[in-house]
């Protein structure tokens, strides 16, 4: 059976708590949601801007074409905001009782102001006895039993049993607003206290927790499972929306959590972008594999004399390239991939340039037609301004090197005319930077219109050409 759960609560139109945060919970655990509403929220992973609430007597409404045409199987309750809001809710309840209620007492700010005046407070305390499991925070249990924030978790236990004695109901005890490496929770009611461990997850993209855990627990429950049972299940996979949460790039604040972590892994979505161009080009490299530069190279054969003037012109090359992922970096959405870039430009003009230096002598080098082809291309894309095709351009030079370098590793001997160069790009960390470069790419990819995507393709595919005239270059006729 797919359970149907029903959410009552209020909006957040960037989707990230409220109802939207319910119905993606449901959805996660294999329900089917539903959801009325409390309030429209203007708000966004910054803050709350305005709060509309309409009539109450819309809000009944809502809950009665739910429950006149629909078999309820578990309700979610968030964000009530009123005395009046509250008694609806109860009144329904009262009339419907539905088989599992789960209530989220929307109560305090997370700027710890409270959010409810004394008599919708006194309400909500009077609404936990009408509900299975209430699943308040730190601060908003303090509120519920009248008394200070609990400072430890035997404190907090304290409470949450208080709480239960006092409602006859269960109650899940969370610890995330304690310190420390680990974030218990636990059911607490009548019958005892059963624990479930969880580390804690450090980052800021909490917004919507306590919606999200509700209302998972709610489907749990609408699935059979007891209490404890259904945290064992949900305290997992909320550590994983956590850990996931930044994926999202959701907002400027704190952003949501990844609901669907779980899912993403199975889902059949083609090749990534980076994987489809690497085999585009396949030709191209090929090509590039069997050009006399390179096969002189791994054999140690080539020419001491094209070897040195192809690194006069991989430097000059260099110095530009560098230029080029600064540019990225100034263009990059994210404080991550502004380092990345950055790492990686420093990277060109300090240990890659400094490999070449050893064996070239720098003073007077002019480009070559082609060495000027290719970065006069990157400079190109760079000016355009777009950050996707900017980072499709300069991928190539990246993972070109990466395959070559791995199947190169291992092959040669300490002595080898080139073990240095062949050693530099069989690097594992020049390998992870690749992998990382590529991994943005097919980020910026997903997130572009079909227009970006195949100016991105056509930057790519010209990098990978230009990589192959710049190895035929030093040997060409």
């Amino acid at each position: 059976m797919i359970p149907r759960v029903l959410s009552i609560a209020g909006t957040d139109p960037t989707g990230g708590a409220g109802v939207q945060a319910d119905l993606k919970s449901i959805s996660a655990f294999g329900g089917y949601g539903m959801a009325a509403v409390t309030a429209l929220v203007a708000q966004n992973t910054l803050g709350v801007r305005e709060v509309h609430v309409p009539p109450t007597a819309f809000l009944a409404a809502q809950l009665r074409a739910v429950s006149d045409d629909v078999d309820i199987d578990a309700v979610k309750i968030g964000m009530l905001g009123s005395a009046e809001v509250v008694a609806v809710v109860s009144a329904w309840l009262t009339e419907v009782r539905p088989p599992v209620v789960v209530l989220d007492p929307v109560m305090i700010a997370t700027s710890g102001d409270r959010l409810l005046d004394a008599d919708a407070e006194a309400a909500v305390r009077e609404l936990c006895h009408l509900v299975d499991l209430v699943t308040p925070n730190l601060p908003e249990l303090a509120v519920l039993v009248g008394e200070p924030v609990a400072a430890d978790w035997d404190a907090a236990i304290a409470q949450a049993r208080t709480l239960a004695s006092r409602t006859d109901t269960s109650v899940l005890l969370k610890g995330g607003h304690l310190s420390g490496p680990d974030s218990p929770d636990a059911i607490v009611d009548t019958d005892g206290i059963h624990p479930v461990s969880g580390p804690r997850v450090h980052t800021r993209h909490t917004h919507g927790t306590g919606c999200s855990l509700s209302s998972a627990m709610a489907t749990l429950a609408a699935h059979g499972l007891a209490w404890p049972a259904a945290l064992e299940r949900a305290k997992p996979w909320l550590t994983g929306a956590l850990e996931h949460a930044a994926d999202l790039r959701v907002g400027r604040g704190n952003g949501p959590i990844d609901h669907f972590h779980a899912l993403r892994p199975h889902l059949d979505l083609g090749p990534a972008w980076s994987v489809e161009r690497w085999d585009a080009t396949a030709s191209v490299r090929a090509d590039v594999d069997a050009s006399a530069f390179v096969r002189g190279l791994a054999s140690g054969d080539l020419d001491r004399a094209a070897f040195t003037w192809y690194l006069g012109q991989d430097l000059l090359y260099l110095r530009e390239y560098a230029r080029v992922l600064a540019r990225a970096a100034a263009l990059a959405p994210t404080t991550e991939e502004q380092r990345f870039w950055a790492a990686a430009s420093a990277s060109c003009l300090a240990e890659e340039a400094r490999l070449h230096e050893s064996h070239v002598d720098a003073t007077d080098l002019e480009p070559a037609p082609d060495t000027t082809a290719y970065t006069d291309h990157l400079h190109a894309v760079s000016a355009g301004g777009s950050y996707a095709v900017l980072v499709a351009a300069v991928l190539p030079c990246f993972v070109l090197y990466t395959d070559i370098g791995a199947r190169w590793r291992g092959t040669f001997d300490p002595d080898h005319a080139y073990a240095d160069w062949l050693t530099a790009y069989g690097d594992e960390v020049f390998a992870a930077s690749s992998a990382e470069a590529s991994r943005i790419a097919d980020t910026a990819a997903r997130a572009a219109s079909p227009a970006v995507r195949a100016a991105m393709s056509a930057a790519y595919d010209r990098s990978m050409r230009q990589e192959l005239a710049f190895f035929q270059a030093p040997l060409r006729g």
